[in-house]
């Protein structure tokens, strides 16, 4: 075997770092949903779309929804990534409307509401990197810095008008009478002084400003993003925002959260942030970071420096999957190699797709349409990570080649999603033994026994004979998908020979089983309909 390099020694030295069980840990099988994507329609009623559709929801195994970013954004269609007020959840007349893009306060809050009563936690997204849509400009000194290398100057100190001021008249002090200034931020994209884009960093009056130095490296430093970047040094924000993660868990019932743009500030202020939750929210609060590297090395840096306390999701995984989806006969046996499900699985959110890699968005992914249940079945029924499915995967996406997009995976979406919460637990035995066709066997537990068997080719149709038990000798199985059609005879030593077809997967559970006719109950949503 050849030496080890030292990147994958570092990789490894930190993955056994971490902690057996943290404490935040979701519970068995749990599955969250991302509640929306790029298109839904900008009607100020999608708070009122998610509520009607929980029931639906749960049904489908459902555990916690991730709502949108719902403070006030920079315009009445803004998504709330352009945030421009921390304490506006649509209850205020600021920036063109009362309510935000998905709906106003009210409907907000009994979906949340309503949402605990089904059983169904909440995750609200947070953006803390920056502010949108300042009510007006102050003038002074900045100095403009190389768009590829924010350490490079490229101009002496000059006198700019940039967009940092926020007075937030519409809400006149409720909840948090902090207004922000030039001192609250670090950098501005924008010299309304002579109508010129750039990246300025703020120089004056005072000391220069300086970019944090536990951000990612890309650019030569990645603190500033976009809009006015927030400055999390300055004691102000720091108390303001801390004060804002109590107070949005006295307005909205939410189990957790999930950091925006977590490699563009401070690790460091990020983790007192979480601290800071978990000492005053509770120790089981969910936290998971969007930390965007395809590399994992920099997702295990980050989760050192953040001691271990937030998830990731696990983007070199969805590179994997998009890798091998698009490669003729692409090897399966690697699709788990060097992503964070292998190195850290209880720190990995694992998904398909999301926002931000739908078509036509700015980390647009492309997972050709054959292997998206393939996907699905290796996140959904697997032991390890925490599953995330994507609102435009169950629902469709709006804006595409129709009308509506259809929903990947031919509609078989919820029968993946029901299965994760009926067979798949217990002890894992995998068949990573041939280059395009893989599979794997969950043998259940004394809760759930009845078990299933997985196996997926990326080519032609084929077979594997695995072990699923010998307490299921002479039972029938069949496909819970129906992608293969017959039945798989158990033999008296607990084998079976399980087929798949050609660039397809299939998961194999005892005809029998408990919950067998309800996992092709038809998914009767129809979300955009009231």
């Amino acid at each position: 075997m050849g030496r080890k390099t030292s990147k994958w020694q570092e990789i490894e030295a930190i993955a056994d770092s971490l902690e057996k069980e943290p404490s935040w840990a979701t519970s068995q099988n749990s599955l969250m949903i991302q509640g929306f994507e790029w298109h839904v329609p900008a009607d100020q009623r999608h708070w009122r779309r998610l509520r009607k559709e929980l029931p639906n929801l749960k049904d489908i195994g459902v555990d916690n929804i991730w709502l949108p970013p719902g403070c006030k954004g920079m315009n009445p269609v803004g998504t709330g990534y352009d945030v421009y007020d921390l304490y506006d959840l649509g209850e205020f007349d600021q920036k063109g409307a009362r309510a935000t893009r998905w709906g106003p306060k009210e409907d907000l809050q009994e979906l949340t509401q309503a949402a605990q009563e089904t059983g169904i936690g909440v995750y609200w997204d947070t953006v803390l990197n920056h502010k949108a849509g300042a009510d007006f400009t102050e003038r002074f000194q900045a100095i403009k810095v190389d768009n590829e290398d924010r350490n490079v100057e490229i101009s002496q100190p000059e006198t700019i008008a940039g967009w940092v001021g926020f007075d937030f008249p519409g809400r006149a002090g409720k909840y948090s009478s902090m207004e922000y200034r030039r001192e609250h931020f670090n950098a501005v994209d924008w010299d309304h002084l002579q109508n010129r884009q750039a990246i300025y960093k703020i120089a004056g009056p005072g000391p220069c400003k300086r970019w944090a130095n536990d951000v990612s490296l890309e650019h030569g430093n990645y603190d500033y993003l976009m809009f006015a970047n927030l400055d999390h040094t300055n004691p102000e924000v720091r108390a303001d925002i801390f004060k804002w993660s109590e107070w949005i868990g006295t307005e909205l019932p939410i189990n957790g959260m999930r950091i925006d743009a977590a490699k563009h500030y401070s690790a460091a202020f990020q983790k007192d942030f979480v601290d800071h939750l978990r000492s005053t929210v509770g120790a089981e609060y969910y936290l998971f970071g969007e930390y965007w590297r395809g590399d994992v090395t920099f997702l295990l840096k980050y989760l050192k420096r953040t001691d271990f306390q937030i998830s990731l999701f696990d983007v070199p995984l969805l590179g994997r999957f998009s890798l091998v989806s698009k490669a003729e006969g692409g090897d399966l046996r690697k699709i788990f190699k060097g992503t964070l499900v292998e190195k850290s699985p209880k720190h990995a959110v694992t998904f398909v797709g999301n926002h931000d890699t739908q078509p036509g968005q700015s980390l647009e992914t492309i997972i050709a349409p054959f292997f998206k249940p393939i996907a699905y079945a290796l996140i959904l029924l697997r032991a390890h990570g925490q599953p995330c499915v994507f609102y435009g995967d169950l629902y469709g996406i709006r804006g595409g080649p129709g009308p509506l997009d259809c929903p990947s995976c031919k509609g078989k979406l919820p029968i993946l999603m029901r299965a994760r919460r009926l067979y798949a637990y217990g002890e894992q035995c995998d068949y990573f033994d041939k280059r395009n066709c893989i599979g794997f066997v969950r043998y259940g537990n004394i809760h759930h026994p009845w078990g299933l068997a997985c196996i997926i080719s990326n080519t032609v149709s084929t077979y594997k004979l695995m072990y699923v038990g010998i307490n299921h000798a002479g039972a029938e199985w069949t496909d819970i998908l129906g992608w293969c059609i017959g039945t798989v005879i158990i033999d008296r030593r607990g084998y079976g020979v399980f087929p798949v077809s050609a660039k397809s997967v299939s998961v194999w559970v005892d005809s029998k089983a408990k919950g067998r006719h309800d996992l092709t109950r038809p998914f009767n949503s129809d979300i955009y309909r009231f």
